[in-house]
């Protein structure tokens, strides 16, 4: 019986989810998933508190009534990790794979398993806590290739 395997290579914005066909071909695009509010960056999100700001300009002392710090961006993160496990949820019950990879940023990575079915969570056959979301699909196929 064949087996369908799949590779997850994600951060927190963006998810890349593969097919490992048979006999060493390079992986398979399947879905790319994003969240633009979890990429923005910490300066974006702190720029646009200063048009939030309460009264005139610097010569009030006025500053920024709000900015986008560490707590913000790691709610972004949580939500993105819950849509990226709903849709392997959805796919696993489907059928859709068999078997799971999964090479996330160290902390998405954890984000990720605290939001898995555990349906998912039981065909994870190996996990990688490094950032591999910018490498080619040669390079991807080369380090998470291997059964």
């Amino acid at each position: 019986m064949k087996t369908t395997t799949w590779v997850v290579v994600a951060d927190e914005g963006l998810a890349r989810i593969f097919s490992l066909p048979q006999g060493g071909a390079d992986l398979v695009e399947v879905e790319t998933l994003t969240d633009a509010g979890a990429r923005a960056d910490a300066a974006d999100l702190r720029r646009d508190a200063y048009g939030r700001r309460a009264g005139g300009g610097t010569l009030s002392g006025s500053y920024p009534t709000a900015s986008a710090g560490p707590d913000e961006l790691h709610q972004e993160a949580e939500l993105f990790a819950r849509r990226v496990a709903q849709w392997l949820a959805d796919a696993r019950q489907a059928r859709r794979f068999d078997a799971l990879k999964i090479a996330a940023a160290p902390r998405f990575l954890g984000l990720l398993r605290k939001a898995s079915s555990a349906e998912v969570a039981a065909v994870v056959t190996e996990e990688i806590d490094k950032d591999l979301i910018h490498l080619g699909v040669r390079e991807l196929t080369q380090r998470l290739g291997g059964t």
